[in-house]
C-alpha cells in the first residue's frame, strides 16, 4: 500500500478567535479523488489553503507529498489551484492566457487548442477574459489548471458559475485526471461531482 499523498492530523485553525476547522484528521492516497462537503461557512475553503500552504494551521499537522506544504516554486511544481477567480493579464486574449500556461510548463497535459475545444472556449478565443460570461471564464480557469502539469489539483467550487452540462464534463474530466495518477481535492455543493469521490466534512466527519 502506498503511502499517503495528503496526510491530515488534528488540524485546527481559528481565524480571528473563531475556530473555523477543528481537530479534523484524514489521509488521501495517490489517485484519489476526495469531495470536502459541507454548508457555507463550514471551513471547506480554509482546509484548502491549508493543504496549499497558504494558510497556516492553529494546532494540528498537515503533510503533502511527505512534507509540509510550503508556498513555493517546487511545491507550485506539483500542485494546481483554482481558488478565487484569477487576476487576469490586461490585453491578452483567452488563447493567449493558456499560451502563456503552456510556455510556463513545457510538459503541457493538452495542446491550447485542445483546451480550448475541451472547454468550449473556441468561439472565445481571442476574446479577453474580462469580455467573457462568468461561466466562460470559470472554463477558462479551469482549463489553465488542467492544462498545467500536476500531481495534485485543489479546487474550491470548481461548478460556480458553470451550467449541467459542463458540470457533468468537469466529472469526467476529474475522472481522468485521476485515472492518469493524479489526486483531487475539491470543496463543491454540487452532488454529482461530489458523488465522484470519498466525501469529508470539515468538521472531520465523514460524510
Amino acid at each position: 500500500m502506498s503511502d499517503p499523498l495528503i496526510s491530515v492530523d488534528s488540524l485546527t485553525v481559528e481565524l480571528g478567535g473563531n475556530p473555523v476547522l477543528r481537530d479534523l484528521s484524514f489521509t488521501v492516497a495517490p489517485g484519489e479523488i476526495v469531495a470536502v462537503v459541507g454548508p457555507n461557512g463550514s471551513g471547506k475553503s480554509t482546509l484548502l489553503r491549508c493543504l496549499a500552504g497558504l494558510q497556516p494551521a492553529t494546532a494540528g499537522e498537515v503533510r503533502v507529498f511527505g512534507e509540509a506544504p510550503a508556498d513555493d516554486a517546487r511545491f507550485w511544481g506539483r500542485v494546481a489551484l483554482l481558488s478565487d477567480e484569477p487576476a487576469w493579464y490586461p490585453g491578452l486574449t483567452a488563447r493567449e492566457h493558456l499560451e502563456l500556461m503552456g510556455a510556463v510548463h513545457t510538459a503541457a497535459r493538452m495542446t491550447v487548442d485542445a483546451a480550448l475545444e475541451t472547454f468550449a472556449l473556441v468561439e472565445r478565443a481571442d476574446a479577453a477574459p474580462l469580455n467573457l460570461s462568468t461561466g466562460q471564464r470559470q472554463r477558462l480557469a479551469l482549463a489553465a489548471a488542467l492544462l498545467r502539469p500536476s500531481s495534485l489539483l485543489l479546487l474550491d467550487e470548481p461548478e460556480r458559475g458553470l451550467d449541467a452540462q459542463f458540470r457533468a464534463a468537469l466529472a469526467d474530466l476529474l475522472d481522468e485526471y485521476a485515472a492518469e495518477g493524479g489526486t483531487v481535492v475539491l470543496a463543491t455543493h454540487d452532488q454529482d461531482l461530489a458523488d465522484h469521490g470519498r466525501r469529508i466534512l470539515p468538521s472531520g466527519i465523514p460524510a
